[in-house]
């Protein structure tokens, strides 16, 4: 299993910027195939963000494409989501999860999940 820890959340204003990120540590290998960012609101379902394979390519979700860029620095073991132009309803809880699979569209990866939900970082966007 892949151990991973997100960070860099906070409260902003709408129309402001944040960076998450998230390290892996432990059986890393998973980390290889398809890693994703997914976040959770109060009251709502868990919903697939950003998704990124192992040889750069990318999906998003409708609802940030253009505003969201998700990045991964292999050397590091860290995957990050840049997030621009944010808007009220970005406010949620933000995991990330590694999967032995495939890339799927909408910020989605096909296959195994190989880690454990962490903690989460929090992001509050005001209007």
């Amino acid at each position: 299993q892949v151990q991973l820890d997100e960070s860099g959340g906070g409260s902003v204003q709408a129309g402001g910027s944040l960076t998450l990120s998230c390290a892996a540590s432990g059986d890393t290998y998973y980390t290889s195939a398809c890693m994703r960012w997914v976040r959770q609101a109060p009251g709502k379902e868990r919903e697939g963000v950003a998704a990124i394979r192992g040889d750069g390519s990318t999906s998003y979700a409708d609802s940030v494409k253009g505003r969201f860029t998700i990045s991964k620095d292999s050397a590091k073991n860290t995957l990050y989501l840049q997030m621009n132009s944010l808007k009220p309803e970005d406010t949620a809880m933000y995991y990330c999860a590694a999967y032995w699979g495939s890339l799927g569209s909408g910020g989605r990866c096909y296959g195994a999940q190989h880690n454990t939900w962490g903690q989460g970082t929090q992001v509050t966007v005001s209007s």
